[in-house]
C-alpha cells in the first residue's frame, strides 16, 4: 500500500506545502486521510519513497569521506576533497561532508488509526532499519574523552541544507551522530532514479490481532523535503515480508527479460546452424 504526498494536485492536503524551502521555520505540515481494505497481519515496514532522484550519478556517489564517518579524529578536521562543494562552510569542516549527507531525506511521518474520530497513534520503531554492518562497522563517532557528542564534534559545522546538527539527530546517545540509523539507510545510495528506503517498523504485539487492521488512517507529514524543483515525487509505503522476503519485482523482471533475450538468440543460431551449417566449404583438389 502505498501514498504520494508529493502535492502536485491543487486538490491535495499538501499542495500548500509544494515550494517549502529546506530551512522553513516551522515546517509545513499536511495530513492525508486514507482507508486501508485490507488487514496487515504480520510486522510491517514503512518506506518513504522518492522518484527522479538520481543518487547513481558519479560525482554525487564520490562526494563523502568513509573515513570521517568511520569516526576517524583526522578526517573530521580535514575532510576529503572528494566532498567539495559541502567540504567546508564558513571555514569551518562540514560534518558529515559531501553531497549524499546534504541531500538527507527529512520528512517526518506519523500514522494513526482512526475509530470513531478517536486517532490513536501507531507506534513506529525507528532502530534495526539499518544493515548491521553499517551501524556497527562501517560508521562510528568521534572518540575522545568522555561520551559528549557535542564536544566530539566541536570544530565542526552541519551540512547546509541541515536545520540542526549531526549530534541533534536524537535524544538517544545510540542512535545519535554518524551512527543515526536514518542518516546511515539515507548513505545507502540507490541504483535507479525511482527508489524506497525503509523508514519505520510496526511490530505485531501478538497473534490474535492484525498488525494493521483494515479501516481508516491518517498520515501526519512534516513536509520538510524539497522535490518539486527537479520534478520528483514523494511516497510513503506500508509493506510486510513473506518467508521469501519482500516485494521486489526488479529482479524477477530482469530475470525474464534476460532468459527471453537469450531464448531468441539460441533459436537464431539453431537456424542459421541448420540452413548454413551442413555446407562444405572446403575447397576439391584436382588430382
Amino acid at each position: 500500500f502505498q501514498i504520494d504526498y508529493t502535492g502536485t494536485e491543487p486538490s491535495s492536503p499538501c499542495n500548500k506545502c509544494l515550494n517549502v524551502s529546506w530551512d522553513s521555520t516551522p515546517p509545513c505540515t499536511c495530513t492525508i486521510n486514507f482507508t486501508l481494505e485490507h488487514s496487515f497481519e504480520s510486522n510491517v515496514f514503512m518506506y518513504y519513497g522518492l522518484s527522479n532522484f538520481y543518487q547513481n550519478h558519479r560525482r554525487y556517489v564520490k562526494s563523502r569521506d568513509d573515513s570521517q564517518l568511520n569516526g576517524d579524529n583526522g578526517s573530521l578536521l580535514n575532510p576529503s576533497k572528494e566532498c567539495e562543494p559541502y567540504r567546508t562552510n564558513e571555514d569551518k569542516p562540514i560534518a558529515p561532508c559531501g553531497a549524499i549527507a546534504n541531500s538527507m531525506f527529512n520528512d517526518t511521518l506519523e500514522l494513526y488509526r482512526i475509530d470513531n474520530d478517536t486517532r490513536t497513534p501507531i507506534t513506529l520503531i525507528k532502530k534495526g532499519i539499518a544493515w548491521w554492518t553499517d551501524k556497527n562497522v562501517k560508521f562510528r563517532n568521534p572518540t575522545g574523552d568522555g561520551n559528549n557528542l557535542t564536544a566530539l564534534f566541536q570544530g565542526t559545522t552541519k551540512p547546509v541544507n541541515w536545520p540542526k546538527p549531526v549530534y541533534m539527530l536524537d535524544s538517544e546517545p545510540d542512535n545519535n551522530g554518524f551512527i543515526n540509523e536514518d542518516f546511515i539507510v539515507w548513505m545507502r545510495t540507490a541504483a535507479l532514479p525511482t527508489f524506497r528506503k525503509l523508514y519505520r517498523l510496526i511490530e505485531r504485539k501478538n497473534n490474535l490481532q492484525p498488525t494493521l487492521q483494515a479501516g481508516k488512517y491518517s498520515l501526519d507529514i512534516a513536509y520538510n523535503y524539497p522535490v518539486h524543483s527537479f520534478d520528483g515525487r514523494k511516497r510513503m509505503i506500508l509493506s510486510t515480508i513473506s518467508w521469501m522476503g519482500g516485494k521486489n519485482p526488479f529482479l524477477g523482471i530482469a530475470y525474464i527479460t534476460v532468459g527471453s533475450i537469450c531464448f531468441f538468440l539460441g533459436v537464431v543460431l539453431l537456424i542459421i546452424h541448420h540452413k548454413y551449417g551442413n555446407r562444405n566449404t572446403s575447397a576439391d583438389i584436382p588430382n
